[in-house]
């Protein structure tokens, strides 16, 4: 279900505090092409402070893999990162689905190494909405359908008040890894 209570400028409102809060970043530097490694400095542990400070903020639980990790989980070894450490044409192919041309650099045979560095402001915040959109139509708890956010951030059902329950974002991914084989039949 895509919902509507929560907007995309209000995501990238609480991504642009979770970055300013973990990296010291100037507010006005943070723009939806925004490489966070490249441009303000990320490192691998910053990612997992900004993704904890967006579930705290939203309620949800990011994931935990990345699309190329769960490429070699369900379709095998090599399937997205060759012996060498490079990524294969596949592996280019469901990520351009994926990301679109929010990652324009994206070619065959690149270091997977490098692609921490092509996540942006952007793709991040499209993860959460992603997750955000996986609100189910009605609540498990009590059945109706009466999803409410008083703050534009958390949702929770108006009829019990119980806290919405989104899929998590490694079951999202794999969701649509799934769904992308069974239409393209990449592997």
């Amino acid at each position: 279900m895509s919902q509507n209570l929560i907007t995309e400028e209000k995501v990238f409102q609480e991504l642009k505090k979770a970055i300013v809060e973990t990296l010291r970043a100037d507010d006005n530097s943070i723009r939806p092409e925004t490489s966070l490694i490249n441009d303000i400095g990320a490192e691998s542990l910053d990612f997992l402070d900004i993704n904890y400070r967006l579930e705290q903020a939203f309620g949800i639980k990011m994931a935990r893999h990345f699309v190329l990790e769960h490429i070699e989980d369900m379709f095998g070894e090599g399937a997205a990162i060759d012996e060498n450490g490079l990524l294969t044409e596949k592996a280019i192919e469901l990520l351009k689905i994926r990301f679109g041309d929010n990652l324009p650099d994206l070619k065959p045979g690149m270091d997977m190494d490098e692609v921490p560095a092509l996540v942006t402001a952007q793709s991040i915040a499209q993860g959460v909405m992603d997750i955000l959109d996986s609100l189910p139509e009605k609540c498990p708890a009590c059945g109706n359908s009466a999803w409410q956010s008083d703050d534009g951030v958390k949702v929770k059902c108006g009829s019990c008040g119980e806290n919405a329950a989104y899929t998590n974002g490694d079951d999202l991914i794999k969701e649509w890894l799934t769904k992308v084989q069974e239409e393209k039949n990449i592997f």
